[in-house]
């Protein structure tokens, strides 16, 4: 590994799951002494606006059948500005280690002697049921909970879904719409028809949505309702146990709403 340029410095801020303020303050003071932000899709732009005027903004968003850069490509835009910037923010929606390719990206900038220091963020794994009054756990409910990605990179879905099935664990998935049909009937087999499930679509924003019924339901009313990604699937009993769903969710949208426009 090459030396280190201490004096040059890639921070991994996790933007946490879309409410701008639920970002750290810690990653707030790196926003504000960044030369240059590398941000993606799913971090709030209005946590650009903690951003010195002079800070070069540089879009590397990826979604679905959208992508502005590759992988490769956005790794060797980390190091380019590193190499002529003395500090470099990359700034990734949710927790950059939790599906963000953030470490990819770290070992790839360590490689060509770039230092690189990381600041966690609230993954959306955690921030979409409890934004709409879900519990993750909840003793004599649950044991444990999974957080598994719905897609690999090849597309296909993950296969330890399958797993996740056997176990009687809370199942969080992410990027998982795709596949939602499949899952859901995973489920069905393995479980209960009945086994109760939710869609958060953009979670912990005023544009928030909550789709909530059974695996054996709950693809049909994603259709209906016509929520897409980005959203959080989770499966398991403590479903039920966000029976102050529509009130919460009401009060945590407007809240959002009312703290968004005051901006």
């Amino acid at each position: 590994m090459a030396d280190v340029q201490k004096t040059k410095t890639v921070t991994m801020v996790g933007a946490g799951p879309g409410d701008p303020e639920l970002i750290t303050v810690k990653g707030v003071k790196a926003i504000q002494k960044a030369d240059v932000i590398l941000y993606d899709a799913l971090a709030s732009e209005e946590l650009l606006e903690f951003a010195k005027p002079s800070c070069k903004r540089v879009y590397v968003g990826k979604r679905k059948g959208k992508k502005e850069f590759s992988q490769e490509e956005i790794n060797q835009l980390i190091v380019f500005y590193a190499q002529r910037y003395t500090n470099v923010v990359r700034l990734k929606g949710g927790d950059s280690y939790v599906f963000g390719r953030g470490h990819e990206e770290l070992e790839y900038a360590m490689r060509r002697g770039i230092h690189v220091e990381v600041i966690p963020g609230l993954s959306s794994a955690l921030a979409a049921p409890a934004s709409c009054g879900i519990p993750l756990t909840k003793r004599g409910v649950n044991e444990s909970f999974w957080v598994i990605t719905g897609m690999l990179s090849s597309g296909e879905m993950s296969k330890d879904i399958a797993l996740a099935v056997q176990s009687s664990a809370t199942v969080v998935i992410l990027m998982g719409m795709t596949h939602l049909e499949q899952i859901a009937k995973l489920f069905q087999q393995g479980r209960s028809p009945l086994e109760p499930a939710a869609v958060v679509h953009h979670a912990t924003t005023r544009n928030q949505k909550v789709v909530r019924g059974t695996v054996s339901t709950i693809y049909q009313l994603v259709q209906e309702q016509q929520v897409s990604s980005p959203a959080v699937i989770v499966i398991g009993n403590v479903v039920n146990e966000s029976y102050l769903l529509d009130e919460f969710t009401e009060r945590y949208i407007q809240t959002a709403s009312v703290t968004s426009h005051q901006k």
